[in-house]
């Protein structure tokens, strides 16, 4: 997996990437999922992605140039998908501090079940790791420039006051990523309603600090 810079990390660009509507990519794509998702991203090849496809390796070459490439490609989809879901669940609560809670509930859950993002932590963890810790400053500035915009839009609609609400953002996220890089705690949060009363307690309060 290469490194992006921070104007250009994956999650910023998954955030305004479209899905691809061309069958041929979409099918590339279908099957690196369930190879990558299988058998990790060192023991999967170009040629295996293609035959899992049911397409030849050129075709393969020819759409994503590389691996990299289509790892990279894999990645924005999937992280797209994440963000239009976690918009879905949302959207329709009242309250900033109802979507706060259900936010971080619905991130949490997503992640660990995906088949890649958390396949990959189970499966190979020294790969995924420095891009959620000590390489991980692009990541963690593209989610916090999106949940910082999702505060900022519900302060407005709220009429509270017109603090920053970016602290709040990057705490809410580092929570966030810290439970799902290491899931054992003496809090209980082993599914919805103990995250969910979690949220509620230690970080929806976080809105008014």
């Amino acid at each position: 997996m290469k490194t992006t810079s921070a104007n250009d990390s994956l999650l910023a660009r998954a955030l305004a990437q479209p899905e691809t509507e061309e069958k041929v990519a979409r099918r590339i794509l279908d099957a690196a999922l369930e190879q990558f998702t299988i058998f990790g991203l060192r023991r999967s090849s170009m040629d295996d992605v293609a035959k899992r496809a049911g397409v030849s390796r050129v075709t393969v070459y020819r759409r994503f140039q590389s691996k990299d490439n289509l790892v990279e490609a894999c990645l924005l989809r999937e992280g797209s998908r994440f963000f239009q879901q976690l918009d879905a669940a949302v959207a329709a609560l009242p309250t900033m501090e109802e979507r706060v809670v259900e936010g971080f509930v619905v991130a949490l859950r997503h992640t660990r079940a995906h088949p890649l993002f958390g396949g990959l932590l189970r499966l190979e963890p020294e790969v995924v790791l420095p891009y959620l810790t000590v390489q991980g400053g692009p990541s963690l500035t593209a989610t916090v420039d999106y949940l910082t915009a999702h505060l900022r839009r519900a302060q407005q609609a709220e009429g509270r006051p017109g603090s920053d609400p970016r602290p709040v953002a990057e705490l809410m996220v580092r929570v966030a990523v810290s439970f799902l890089l290491n899931p054992t705690s003496c809090i209980e949060m082993e599914d919805d309603d103990q995250a969910r009363a979690f949220a509620r307690r230690y970080l929806a309060p976080l809105l008014n600090a």
